[in-house]
């Protein structure tokens, strides 16, 4: 469906408008409503599939790398994917109208905290599709209306899912205005999407830590930060080595892309010698390069040296940087200089151990015994998400529903007046 609108501002303010009369839909419609977005994405496969090749080619002869090409890719698959993800979205309970709070004064002022839509969410985020998609069913679910700027690399792609998307809104009766994009103004979207503040309540940026810096350096609208994943697994002096092995694979190889996707690992010395030739075979027979320490080279085979450079590196790709630790305290110690707090993760069988890395460890998500590729919105429950935010304000960690609203406080009274 075609957007009228000709400037970001009026793109903006027809968003803000619709937003008054979309938070105002019940439960029942906010979930129809996405249930016939999930069947009109179903019912498009082919136009947004070839829309999605146009930027593949164009990515490949701009030299995309393999991960980024990866997050852009849709197949038919993943498109199905995404219309099922919107259908969990809609089966997800309303976040909107929760008593948070509620109390009756002395004089008998009846006092009640109640979650409500921010109105207008933005989003900024890089070649991720799938984004576009997570975030409008996100933000329809809870009364939000969204603008978004999807980046020049998923431009068609991302064309073809909003046209869609906003048909289902006009067919469902609902304003299409509420779902926006500032793609085709390139650069000069993003900024004033960043620069409207009054008009966008909040704005969240996904993708490359650049990206995120300018977004929350530039902005004057309120950001919730997303992080990248400089993600650590610590495979404790006690860790079962078939745990070792197989968490450290399914955490870098399942899709090495992502922001979960563990990028170091931390060996106890006392069990390097048990643990670091088979689990660094391991990782080498997946495909996977592993930049080591000296302590890492001397117990395995074909390991490149690893730099200053690599234990501050979100890879992104199948490399993995090792590193050989004395203690439990030498790696928190790492962990606290370069995590960017996103999830960290220890592998050990001493439950001592694993209760101080969880009291210790300052990240988003912390984990014992477990991959780090679960840190994600559906995998935790919450549908698709908006994105894991590693800040510490209002939300933290993978962010749903309840995350993309906000309070006000309803006071219903007899006459009182304040002494």
């Amino acid at each position: 469906m075609t957007i009228t609108a000709t400037t970001p501002q009026e793109r903006m303010h027809a968003a803000r408008t619709a937003s008054r009369s979309l938070g105002l839909l019940t439960d029942a419609a906010k979930a129809d409503l996405l249930r016939s977005i999930a069947a009109a994405i179903e019912a498009n496969i082919a136009p947004i599939v070839a829309a999605n090749a146009e930027d593949l080619a164009r990515g490949r002869a701009d030299g995309l790398s393999t991960g980024l090409l990866d997050r852009l890719t849709l197949d038919d698959q993943r498109v199905r994917a995404l219309a099922a993800a919107v259908r969990d979205v809609a089966e997800l309970p309303d976040p909107v109208g929760r008593v948070l709070d509620e109390r009756v004064l002395p004089n008998g002022l009846h006092l009640q905290k109640v979650s409500v839509p921010f109105g207008v969410i933005g989003s900024i985020y890089e070649a991720r599709p799938n984004v576009t998609v997570d975030i409008a069913a996100l933000a329809l679910r809870s009364g939000n209306a969204v603008v978004l700027r999807g980046g020049s690399a998923a431009q068609s792609s991302n064309a073809a899912l909003i046209s869609v998307m906003r048909g289902a809104l006009a067919e469902a009766g609902v304003d299409p205005e509420a779902i926006q994009t500032v793609d085709d103004f390139g650069r000069d979207g993003a900024r004033a999407l960043m620069r409207a503040r009054g008009l966008v309540d909040v704005l969240v940026p996904r993708g490359s830590a650049q990206l995120i810096e300018t977004v929350v350096t530039e902005s004057s609208v309120p950001v919730i930060e997303t992080g990248a994943g400089v993600v650590h697994i610590v495979l404790d002096e006690s860790a079962p080595l078939e745990w070792a092995t197989d968490i450290a694979v399914n955490a870098k190889v399942q899709r090495p892309s992502v922001c979960n996707a563990v990028e170091t690992l931390l060996v106890h010395r006392g069990a390097a010698e048990r643990l670091v030739p088979p689990v660094v075979a391991a990782l080498q027979a997946q495909g996977v390069t592993v930049h080591g320490d000296d302590a890492t080279a001397a117990l395995a085979a074909d390991v490149v040296p690893a730099t200053e450079a690599d234990w501050a590196t979100e890879h992104m790709s199948l490399d993995i940087s090792v590193r050989v630790v004395d203690d439990l305290d030498e790696a928190l110690a790492h962990i606290r200089r370069y995590s960017t707090q996103h999830t960290e993760s220890i592998i050990t069988a001493d439950d001592a151990a694993a209760e101080r890395f969880l009291a210790e460890v300052d990240a988003a998500v912390v984990m014992v015994n477990a991959s780090t590729r679960f840190t994600d919105g559906g995998e935790f429950g919450f549908g698709a998400e908006v994105g894991i935010s590693t800040q510490k304000l209002h939300a933290r960690g993978p962010m749903g529903l309840p995350e993309l609203t906000t309070t006000k406080w309803l006071a219903r009274g007899a006459g009182q007046i304040r002494s």
